[in-house]
């Protein structure tokens, strides 16, 4: 007798968003006001369930980045074994995250994807205040924590972010002598992921809930926002791949950047399949091996890139800023931005290579410029679509990098005979 497929979680996320878009449209246009539909379903039920889903998400976000930080950064400490190469790889990783946040932050600030709802009218205007400018010497100090402690317990990612990459790199450094802590971090982190798994499973329900009540109030309008902003990522991703990386290939590498992208497609094809970076590391090392690039380059940076290397993940992030300052009309100073750019490169060293973390460690960017992670029950619905070809781009980054590295450090380590053939 044949078992019946068991139903995956996307699937479920997908049939929530669906439910509760019909419902708050339903609710929205068809349904007169009264007490029962505003005050018991719309600001109870949904309100309860959305919101609670929301509170076990915040939950995660610090023990989570915290932890994956540490253990990111303890990996970081393995650069010393390969000397310049892996100065250069941890160098490039951080600079093209960089830059694929701030052309994500531009892109959205042209396209305004969450302009046309008013997301305040859902939450209470409470919810909808962003943290108060400050100036570009207090966003410096701010990032050193004076009570680490006091950081974790307030939320204060950047803070945070500084203390967890410095106790990771100390503890790579001390080796055998922190070997219970680094292993404890470890375990942890561990513990952690399983934890993020759990409150996933309840993101059906959460994602119900938060569209319904959503869409009770907002009706249609929101539908066009939300296909925006999936637009504006696909867009962002798009010209990450064939403007970003081309150009960093030409230059550095010097190679014919559509000979990479086609012997490249397989593997981009596993990601998009799988959406998991880490999945992906076997195949990227053996491709890159056909294309001419050493294993001993490649075994370094691929898993190196895997953990701290999310391009994608960092353009969906500005995208969503942006989508969210504009649905709640917040306002966001250039300080703010800044802080955007600084969490969101310094948060990939701790993502994990797994499908749809990063919207636990997006709570995380939004509460660094206050802004209210009700917003992203909005794209959570359409996010594994997204995460899909993010991932994709996540993994040509590490192969980017790889290559360039690689072609400089010598014939030894690149054979441009063999990538032409």
């Amino acid at each position: 007798m044949n078992k019946k497929k068991k139903m995956g979680l996307t699937t479920k996320i997908f049939i929530g968003l669906f439910l509760g878009l019909i419902v708050g449209i339903i609710f929205n246009l068809y349904i007169p006001s009264s007490y029962i539909k505003d005050t018991i379903i719309v600001a109870g039920v949904f309100d309860v369930l959305g919101q609670g889903f929301i509170r076990l998400m915040q939950m995660l976000v610090v023990p989570l980045v915290f932890f994956s930080l540490v253990t990111g950064a303890m990996s970081m400490g393995d650069t010393k074994k390969l000397g310049k190469i892996g100065i250069k790889a941890l160098v490039f990783y951080m600079i093209t995250t960089a830059l694929a946040i701030t052309l994500a932050l531009m892109l959205a600030s042209v396209v305004k994807p969450g302009t046309g709802i008013d997301l305040s009218k859902v939450v209470g205007n409470s919810a909808a205040e962003v943290a108060p400018a400050v100036s570009l010497k207090e966003t410096v100090l701010n990032l050193i924590p004076t009570n680490p402690i006091k950081a974790l317990a307030e939320g204060n990612m950047l803070q945070i972010i500084l203390f967890a990459l410095l106790v990771g790199i100390i503890l790579a450094n001390l080796g055998e002598k922190a070997h219970n802590v680094a292993n404890i971090c470890e375990e942890f982190n561990e513990i952690m992921m399983d934890m993020t798994m759990i409150v996933m499973k309840f993101a059906p329900i959460g994602v119900f809930a938060l569209i319904a009540k959503t869409f009770s109030s907002l009706g249609l309008s929101a539908i066009l926002s939300m296909v925006k902003y999936m637009l504006t990522v696909i867009a962002g991703l798009g010209l990450q791949l064939f403007v970003v990386y081309m150009v960093l290939l030409t230059i550095f590498a010097r190679v014919n950047p559509f000979k990479f992208l086609k012997k490249f497609f397989p593997v981009l094809g596993f990601a998009f399949s799988v959406s998991s970076s880490n999945a992906t590391v076997p195949l990227n090392i053996n491709k890159l091996e056909e294309m001419g690039v050493s294993r001993k380059i490649s075994s370094f940076t691929i898993p190196l890139g895997a953990t701290i290397n999310m391009d994608g993940t960092a353009i969906m992030q500005g995208v969503a800023v942006i989508f969210a300052a504009n649905a709640y009309g917040i306002t966001l100073t250039p300080q703010n931005i800044l802080t955007v750019i600084a969490a969101a490169t310094l948060a990939s060293v701790g993502t994990a290579g797994i499908p749809s973390v990063g919207l636990i460690t997006l709570s995380m960017v939004f509460n660094s410029v206050g802004l209210p992670v009700s917003a992203i029950a909005m794209i959570m619905g359409i996010d594994r679509i997204l995460d899909m070809i993010r991932t994709s781009i996540n993994i040509t980054g590490d192969a980017v990098c790889t290559t360039i590295i690689a072609k400089s450090a010598g014939e030894e380590y690149f054979n441009l005979e063999k990538f032409n053939s």
